[in-house]
C-alpha cells in the first residue's frame, strides 16, 4: 500500500473510525515499522485477533510500549504469541506470572527457550543434557501415490446459485475441455490456475468438484496436511510429486483448499522453509521445465488479500471467480434440501424464511434448519408426542441466528475500495452495492 492510499484510509477513518479500518491501518504502520501513532489505532480494536495478524499487531504494539493493548491481540494457545505475551508481562511488572508461562510454555515447545529470556526471568541456565533419538523416515515419494487424493465429482447441476459464476466457469474453463482442437487452433493452452474467493461456506468446495466433473477429469483434493512437512525440503518434494502423478494423468483437476496456507505472503513467513515452499509452488505453477497443459489447477481461499502477489500475475491464478453468498432463489432450493427426509407440518413458508436469510452462506442456511430441528426436538420431548418441523420452529431458530458472513464482506469492503489492484475486487464491490452491505 503506498503512501497516498494509507493517509487516504485515515482520512476515511477520522470520518467513520470502524474496527476494520483501524485494523487495516494498524497493520500497515506495523508493517513499516511506524509505531508512534499505532497506539491510536489499536485502541480502537477491542477483540482478540487470531493468527498472524493478531501476532503482527502485538507485537507492534509491544514495540510501542503499549503492554497492556498488546495482551489483548495475543493467545495463549499459540506458542509465538506466548513469547510475546511473556515479554508485555515482564514489562509490566508481572514476573511470576511470565515465568509459570515460560516454564509451561517450554514443556511442549523446548525449541522456544531463549538465553535472553532466562536472564530477565532470573531462571538457571544449567540443564539436564537433551538426549537425542534418530527418527527413521522413508522417502515420500516411495510411497506417495495421488490415488489417495482422489474424490468423487458432481456436476453444475448440483450447484444451487451462482448462475453467472458457473456461466463464465463454463466459458473459460470447461470448454477449452471439451473443445481441445479448437483452442489449439488459437494457441490456447487447455487447463491453467483458477481461484475461487469468497465468503466461509459459500460452496467453493463444491464449486471445484462440480467444475471437474463438466471438464470430465480426474478431481484430486490435496489439503495442507498432504503437503507440509516438518522436514526441510520434504514439503517442496511433495508439491513436486503432485503435480508430476497429475500432468502423468491427463485431464486432471488439482484442487487446493485453504490456498493461503501454501501460497502467503513471503515477506511475512517466519521461516526459509515456508518461503521454499511458496518458490516451489510458483515454479510447479508454471516454470520453464513444467508442462501443465490438461492440468486445471484450482484454488479457494478466504482471504485472497493474504496471498503472495507472484500468485496472482497472468499464467498462475489469473482468473479469480468471486463466490458470493446464495441469493433469494438458491436460498429457498438449499433450505428445501436440507429440509428433505425431515418431519414436516407442511406450513413452512420457504420463500419468506429465503426473504429473511439475506447475507447467509450454504453453512448458515444448513445451521438453520439443525436449530429448527432441535425446536422441534424440545417440543417433542416437553409434549411426550413426535413434533415435525413448522413454521413457528424456524421463526424461533431465526430469532437465534445470524449471518456469518457479514464479517467477511465488511473487510472485503475495505479491501475492495482502497486496495483493489486492477480492479481485482469489482465484483465484490458490485455485490455489495447491489444487496446494500
Amino acid at each position: 500500500m503506498d503512501d497516498k492510499t494509507l493517509q487516504s484510509l485515515k482520512a476515511v477513518f477520522i470520518a467513520n473510525p470502524t474496527p476494520d479500518l483501524a485494523k487495516i491501518i494498524a497493520l500497515q504502520l506495523a508493517e513499516r515499522g511506524e509505531f508512534g501513532e499505532l497506539e491510536n489505532y489499536l485502541c480502537h480494536l477491542t477483540t482478540t485477533i487470531a493468527g498472524e495478524d493478531g501476532e503482527q499487531l502485538g507485537e507492534a504494539a509491544l514495540k510501542a510500549g503499549a503492554y497492556a493493548i498488546a495482551l489483548q491481540f495475543l493467545s495463549a494457545e499459540e506458542p509465538n504469541h506466548v513469547l510475546l505475551i511473556i515479554r508485555c508481562k515482564l514489562e509490566l511488572g508481572e514476573l511470576e506470572a511470565a515465568q509459570a508461562l515460560y516454564k509451561k510454555l517450554l514443556q511442549t515447545n523446548p525449541q522456544c527457550e531463549s538465553a535472553e529470556l532466562n536472564r530477565r526471568l532470573k531462571l538457571s541456565a544449567e540443564k539436564e543434557p537433551v538426549k537425542l533419538r534418530v527418527i527413521e523416515k522413508a522417502e515420500p515419494t516411495e510411497s506417495f501415490e495421488l490415488l489417495q487424493f482422489k474424490r468423487p465429482t458432481t456436476n453444475f447441476s448440483d450447484v444451487v446459485g451462482l448462475e453467472d459464476v458457473k456461466k463464465q466457469i463454463h466459458k473459460k474453463i470447461i470448454l477449452p475441455f471439451q473443445k481441445p482442437s479448437l483452442f489449439q487452433r488459437f494457441k490456447k493452452k487447455v487447463g491453467g490456475g483458477i481461484l475461487l474467493y469468497g465468503p466461509p461456506g459459500c460452496g467453493k468446495t463444491l464449486l471445484a468438484r462440480a467444475t471437474a466433473g463438466e471438464c470430465k477429469a480426474n478431481f484430486f483434493n490435496i489439503e495442507i496436511s498432504d503437503v507440509l512437512d516438518m522436514y526441510i525440503g520434504e514439503s517442496e518434494q511433495k508439491l513436486h510429486a503432485i503435480f508430476e502423478k497429475a500432468r502423468n494423468e491427463t485431464p486432471s483437476v488439482i484442487f487446493f483448499d485453504e490456498l493461503e496456507a501454501l501460497a502467503g505472503k513471503r515477506e511475512h513467513t517466519r521461516n526459509s522453509s515456508q518461503a521454499n515452499t511458496v518458490s516451489q509452488f510458483l515454479t510447479e505453477l508454471d516454470g520453464f521445465a513444467q508442462n501443465n497443459e490438461g492440468v486445471l489447477i484450482l484454488g479457494s481461499t478466504n482471504v485472497p488479500w493474504s496471498l503472495d502477489s507472484a500468485f496472482l500475475r497472468p499464467g498462475r491464478f489469473d482468473r479469480m471467480f468471486f463466490v458470493p453468498p446464495p441469493d433469494k432463489v438458491a436460498r429457498k432450493s438449499i433450505l428445501e434440501h436440507h429440509m428433505k427426509d425431515r418431519p414436516n407440518a407442511g406450513d413452512i413458508q420457504f420463500d419468506a424464511i429465503a426473504n429473511k436469510t439475506s447475507g447467509y452462506s450454504g453453512a448458515d442456511l444448513a445451521n438453520l434448519v439443525e436449530m429448527a430441528a432441535d425446536e422441534a426436538i424440545d417440543s417433542t420431548i416437553a409434549s411426550g408426542e413426535e413434533t415435525a418441523i413448522s413454521m413457528q420452529h424456524f421463526v424461533a431458530a431465526l430469532a437465534d441466528s445470524r449471518s456469518s458472513t457479514t464479517e467477511w464482506l465488511t473487510t472485503a469492503r475495505n479491501y475492495a475500495r482502497y486496495a483493489n489492484d486492477g480492479g481485482r475486487y469489482d465484483d465484490v464491490l458490485e455485490f455489495i452495492n447491489k444487496h446494500g452491505k
